[in-house]
């Protein structure tokens, strides 16, 4: 035990300036050192110091950071790593921390061995008073008062915490858990664990002590001396971990941590969370006036090692103390490494002498920063140690393992290990001789860990800081109004933060927003909207029908913003329309809105179905065909022909001819306006349908151009009619095309049988399998046959013609190409084999050849008792023959009804699909794929 010098005990409670008094004292003299606690708290004093002094007189030496000018004065270190050498003053940080079981040892040495030349402060509680009078003789004491007073005020939640507040968890779960609370609630606050890198804890800190956020979330770490501006202390438990088991906190550890409330001369209070039990009153009385009862005894651990072996440096380091004062704390972590590695055969065989077993502990002296276990923290110090035997730890090995660890991306947890396994390899850079390149290595080490410092930093702010919630409390805190703007992209800003976004004439305010930040961030949003909804109402009155739309499921689109749907109205050609407009923009708006909106579906309805509303208002119409008329406007342009045969029948030659002059087509299997037929009007008519028959869910229109789509049993017949389709078997077929194909048919001798040509499977672009299952479906039998293949065996199609045999519907254009390229295939392929036949002077074909035998079908009238009639025309007889006169309907070859010859019947060449568009909005509801519309849906997809 050493006295050299003064040596002062200054001890009282937090927020007594003491560790202010210690800086002052330091730089009274030409040379000194600190020790402190932790190296958070170091590199405080640090910048303190560097800032009076400046930075070429001021060392740092901790565990990872050394930074030591040439012309050094004063020593700011850890406590761990405190030089000893002869200063003017030492100052020792937090004496109190001798009693700690895991630590205790290195402040108690520093309490009995470090001495200034003329002057040593020990800082710490007033409880170390008997400890430090019976260890230190001659020593004077101070006590030093506290600047404020530190009132209890019970419990609180967390929703109820005043700003300023330090809420301390003791494990990490805890903390986040309690940060992610108070951001939903409070806007963010910082995180402070011990855990984190100083630069990390200051960018922290820094957030917290410039008002950014209100409150801290923090460990026991801020108990150590830590001077933040915290008004309110609140435990959210009572116990903690130690590392061994979980204990119920001192009494002086819950003094030291509550102190930290009060700033100087202001007050400070602190009490408990909701989750923690609360204090009985004589804890309370004893942290209100700083009594506590007096630590009895310090931890001690032998400096005097002996290095002759392994087992007689063990021997040494559990020597037991000689004075009452000391005891034994528990086995530290070095001791425990030094053990382990003791028992390995390669270690034994590699320690030969006095110098290998000091090397040794000092590998061992290594912090174990990972904490994974420690069979690997002792596997990790086996390969260091064999490394500094051979000389020096390789730089392409050292190189390799901080590669993997230099990764600024991923969550928390992630940036948190990598930080604490890099501070393990800037440990290393440290010790003098271990690396090859010390300076190199402690730069890289040093550069890796402000990297991941400052990612975590990012990350820990992203998590529990929404700053835009924050910056709004602290405006409406200081009631100034909040200014709100609109860009051109309908995004709402307050005070520059993203607020929501504009709609067409509805706000939606950002989802990650809380319930009560909702609110607020609605209220200011609409004051900055208003004046914007009435121009917008006014832009959106006068735009272009081209700016307008309708979805498939009745949905009214303006641009890519949902204002409206159609509702059901009066008819099915004069639906209403409902508005999507915010209440809080006034009845005038959503009005302006609904007229618009009105006016454009009329006149969309208008133009799509101008020829059925020309015949509806058609006043030379009467009787009969007036009658006809009106049905054929309730059916929206297209009727079956066995649901009105009786009307039909009743109308004369005079009547017909005057619904065809307005583009009536009467069909064998149905009655339509072939006009109505387009993708523009069918996409209209099914919403129509789907309001009139009021359907949650609306069917979609078909792909534009195909000729057979699926026919679904579960689908409504009513679907495919208005779709412009007959359902026939399997398949439905378009009606126009149907209608070409009855012309064919009335050709053939459907009482004979008759078998399918080129021209029929043309039209259907269907295979002869695929035709028959049509054929059945009209009411015709099927009888399959084979026979002996007249033609030669033909080779395999190539692959642009295997496309006909395949299951995927065929548009019209695709069915007529596909016939017209196999025929002339086929020529070509004839023409090839009379020219071959002709050079080998071949007459006959081969007598051997195998016979090929071909498939062919028959079709005769079949009709069911209740099913479909026999397609005729009208100018058939009963008896299924065609009459002298082959011109059907308005006179025309063919009964075609209009002046077209019967060519391929396909879209112009180099014409563009008009398929409707597609818009995803709110109107739009999610397909369900249980719907039996589903299945037709997905043939746009296969488009």
């Amino acid at each position: 035990m050493q006295t050299r010098g003064r040596v002062t005990a200054v001890l009282g409670p937090t927020n007594t300036g003491k560790t202010h008094y210690a800086i002052e004292r330091m730089l009274a003299h030409r040379t000194g050192v600190i020790g402190l606690p932790l190296r958070l708290l170091a590199r405080e004093v640090y910048d303190r110091i560097v800032k009076a002094r400046g930075p070429s007189v001021v060392a740092l030496v901790t565990g990872e950071e050394r930074i030591v000018p040439e012309r050094v004065q004063y020593w700011v270190a850890t406590t761990e790593a405190m030089p000893e050498i002869g200063a003017d003053f030492v100052a020792i940080d937090e004496i109190q921390l001798c009693a700690d079981p895991e630590r205790g040892h290195v402040f108690t040495d520093r309490l009995l061995n470090m001495r200034g030349l003329h002057e040593t402060l020990l800082l710490g509680s007033d409880t170390m008073r008997p400890a430090i009078a019976a260890l230190i003789p001659d020593v004077q004491f101070q006590r030093r008062e506290r600047f404020s007073t530190l009132g209890w005020v019970g419990s609180r939640k967390l929703s109820r915490m005043p700003a300023r507040s330090a809420i301390v968890g003791f494990s990490i779960d805890d903390v986040y858990a309690m940060a992610e609370l108070i951001r939903r609630q409070k806007g963010g606050c910082a995180v402070v664990m011990g855990a984190l890198s100083p630069r990390t804890r200051n960018a922290q800190v820094a957030m917290y002590q410039a008002g950014e956020v209100d409150y801290l979330v923090a460990t026991d770490a801020i108990g150590m001396g830590l001077n933040l501006d915290i008004r309110h202390v609140a435990f959210s438990a009572t116990h903690k971990f130690d590392g061994r088991r979980v204990r119920e906190l001192f009494p002086h550890e819950l003094g030291q941590i509550a102190g930290r409330a009060g700033r100087h001369t202001d007050a400070g209070t602190f009490g408990v969370t909701g989750e923690a039990q609360s204090l009985d009153e004589g804890l309370i009385d004893a942290i209100e006036n700083h009594r506590f009862a007096p630590i009895q005894r310090l931890m001690w651990r032998n400096r005097a090692l002996e290095y002759g072996s392994m087992d007689r440096l063990v021997s040494s380091l559990e020597m037991a103390p000689g004075h009452e004062r000391l005891s034994r704390g528990r086995e530290a972590d070095d001791v425990a490494a030094l053990k382990s590695l003791r028992d390995l055969p390669e270690i034994r065989d590699r320690v030969q002498g006095g110098r290998d077993v000091r090397l040794l502990w000092d590998v061992c002296r290594v912090p174990d920063f990972r904490g994974i276990s420690p069979s690997e923290h002792s596997a990790l110090l086996a390969r260091i140690f064999g490394f500094l035997q051979e000389g020096a730890i390789p730089s392409d090995w050292l190189a390799r393992a901080i590669e993997r660890i230099d990764r600024t991306h991923g969550d928390i947890d992630a940036l948190s290990k990598r930080l604490a396994y890099i501070r393990t390899w800037t440990y290393v850079a440290q010790r003098s001789g271990w690396v090859e390149d010390e300076n190199h290595w402690r730069g890289e080490t040093r550069a890796v860990e402000d990297r991941l410092s400052d990612a975590l930093h990012a990350a820990l702010t992203q998590r529990f800081v929404d700053r835009r919630t924050s910056v709004l409390l602290r405006r409406l805190k200081q009631k100034e109004s909040l200014v709100a703007e609109v860009n051109d992209k309908g995004e709402v800003t307050v005070e520059g933060e993203f607020a929501g976004r504009l709609e067409g004439f509805r706000f939606r305010p950002d989802q990650t927003a809380t319930a009560d930040e909702a609110k607020m961030l609605n209220r200011v949003s609409y004051e900055a909207l208003r004046p914007h909804f009435h121009l917008r109402a006014d832009r959106f009155y006068n735009a272009p029908d081209t700016e307008l739309d309708f979805t498939e499921q009745g949905g009214l689109m303006w641009g890519d913003a949902a204002v409206g749907k159609l509702s059901r109205g009066a008819d099915a050609l004069n639906p209403g329309v409902e508005v999507f407009v915010d209440e809080e923009t006034g009845p005038e708006i959503a009005e302006k809105v609904r007229r618009r909106l009105q006016h454009f579906i009329d006149r969309k309805v208008a133009a799509l179905f101008e020829p059925l509303i020309a015949m509806q208002k058609d006043e030379a119409l009467t009787g009969l065909a007036k009658g006809f008329a009106f049905r054929l406007v309730e059916a929206l342009g297209v009727v079956p022909r066995e649901g009105v045969a009786t009307e039909v029948k009743e109308l004369d030659q005079e009547a017909r001819g005057m619904l065809r002059k307005h583009g009536v087509r009467f069909g064998q299997f149905t009655i339509f306006m072939p006009a109505l037929l387009k993708p523009a009007p069918t996409r209209l008519r099914l919403v129509l349908w789907s309001l009139a028959e009021g359907l949650e869910e609306f069917p979609e229109s078909p792909p534009p151009g195909l000729v057979t789509i699926p026919h679904i049993p579960e689908v409504p017949d009513g679907y495919y009619t208005l779709s412009g389709y007959r359902p026939a078997g399997e398949r439905a077929i378009r009606i126009d095309m149907l209608e070409r194909l009855a012309d064919l048919l009335r050709a053939q001798d459907t009482r004979g049988g008759f078998e399918a040509n080129a021209d029929m499977l043309s039209i259907t672009g269907m295979t002869l399998e695929q035709f028959a299952g049509l054929m059945q479906g009209l009411g015709y039998a099927a009888e399959k046959g084979e026979r002996e293949k007249v033609k030669p065996v033909e080779p395999v199609l190539p692959p642009a013609a295997e496309g006909e045999t395949s299951d995927a519907p065929m548009t019209e254009e695709e069915s007529v190409l596909a016939a017209e390229t196999r025929a002339r295939w086929e020529a070509e392929q004839a023409e090839k084999r009379r020219a071959e036949a002709e050079a080998a002077g071949e007459t006959a074909p081969d007598e051997e050849a195998p016979v090929e035998m071909e498939v062919f079908y028959t079709f005769r009238w079949a009709p069911k008792p209740r099913g479909n009639r026999r397609p005729q025309s009208e100018g058939q007889g009963r008896r299924g023959g065609p009459r002298k006169e082959s011109r059907a309907e308005g006179g025309k070859p063919g009964g075609r009804e209009t002046g077209k010859p019967r060519g391929k019947g396909g879209p112009k060449k180099g014409g563009k699909p008009q398929g409707p568009k597609t818009f995803h909005s709110r109107p739009e509801k999610k397909a369900d794929p249980d719907s039996p519309f589903a299945v037709l849906a997905a043939l746009k997809d296969k488009k």
